[in-house]
């Protein structure tokens, strides 16, 4: 079965192969996931001897554990797309699960608002819960709580039809004390978290958690500027396969060649062709041993940041030469923009 590329002239991903893809990383313990937009996402992730529920089937997958849960529906319209970017170190890469721009909306809701009983909770014994839409505004996402205790409920609606950011509002004090499951919700699937929400001051927990940060969603952004998305299509939901230079608290780590391999195929096949064709010229260069091109033929943001991660991962792979060196010296300074270069929606607090 053909995994077509992401060119524009390039044949669009079967529904069936797609539900292979997700099949194959929902089995994939070192896979994490995330679910959301810019500035408030909940992200999944498990251990390798967690138990986990699994299932998979042309429809979509879903893998649910003590601490979390995430659900991805296949829909004829949805493309994934491979990419890479730029990270303070090493680089990141992920598959966005994109969907067209008008097919992607949700509530848009920009106050608190009952939802009733969550009847789609991944789980039988939380379907009588009570779901709440922050009222956050999200473009592709609806960012809620479910809410197990008929008394919170009963509070909460004292508040509904308010920005629960507004001044004044008790709303999310009720909330954080009450410490509901987070459901965020897009047009493709679910993610929900049931650990607990910790302090303000506090480091966000290990596995399944969400980041909310009102600033970034202010800007009605669907993704980072770092991240290439296709034009007219909006991600809904990410995997992220195990990184090949570091784990998944981003430490660096032996690198692992099958790992590297094995998303770079994936970047062949779904990424953007001329991407993969500039990051190929970059590394039979460096192979060749050719000086380092001169600035204006890598004159654009993403040409440097291609090139950049190209020589990093042939320095991670254990790749040593002259002409390495030089380019690295050459392309590999620290600018301004790496600071910017890590999802800004991900690795905050709660």
């Amino acid at each position: 079965m053909p995994i077509a590329g992401a060119g524009k002239d390039s044949e669009v991903m079967s529904q069936l192969a797609v539900a292979k893809l997700l099949a194959d990383q929902i089995a994939d313990p070192d896979t994490q996931w995330s679910l959301g937009t810019f500035g408030a996402i909940a992200e999944f992730a498990r251990d390798r001897d967690e138990p986990v529920t699994l299932s998979a089937s042309d429809d979509g997958v879903a893998a649910v554990t003590a601490r979390g849960g995430i659900a991805i529906r296949v829909r004829d319209d949805m493309r994934p797309f491979a990419s890479e970017s730029l990270a303070k170190q090493h680089w990141n890469h992920r598959v966005a699960m994109c969907l067209p721009e008008q097919a992607c909306a949700m509530g848009r809701r920009a106050a608190l608002t009952e939802l009733g009983p969550d009847a789609q909770a991944l789980r039988t014994q939380d379907r009588d819960g009570v779901l709440f839409d922050l009222g956050l505004d999200a473009p592709q996402a609806d960012l809620c709580v479910r809410v197990a205790d008929p008394e919170v409920a009963r509070e909460l609606r004292h508040h509904l039809g308010r920005p629960v950011f507004e001044p004044g509002n008790p709303a999310m004090g009720l909330i954080l004390a009450a410490n509901p499951h987070r459901v965020f919700i897009s047009r493709i699937g679910r993610a929900e978290v049931y650990q607990p929400i910790p302090p303000h001051d506090g480091k966000s927990l290990e596995g399944p958690h969400t980041h909310v940060l009102p600033k970034l969603l202010k800007s009605g952004r669907t993704h980072p500027a770092t991240e290439p998305i296709p034009d007219g299509f909006v991600p809904c939901a990410h995997f992220y396969p195990a990184h090949p230079a570091k784990d998944a608290l981003g430490q660096a780590r032996a690198f692992e060649r099958s790992r590297h391999d094995a998303f770079q195929r994936l970047l062949a096949e779904l990424g953007a062709p001329e991407s993969a064709a500039f990051k190929h010229e970059v590394i039979a260069a460096v192979g060749r041993g050719e000086l380092p091109w001169m600035e204006a033929r890598v004159a654009s943001r993403t040409a440097r940041a291609n090139i950049r991660i190209a020589l990093r991962q042939m320095k991670a792979a254990g790749e040593a030469s002259s002409a390495l060196t030089a380019w690295l010296a050459a392309f590999d300074r620290a600018e301004p923009s790496d600071d910017e270069a890590d999802d800004p929606s991900r690795g905050h607090a709660d």
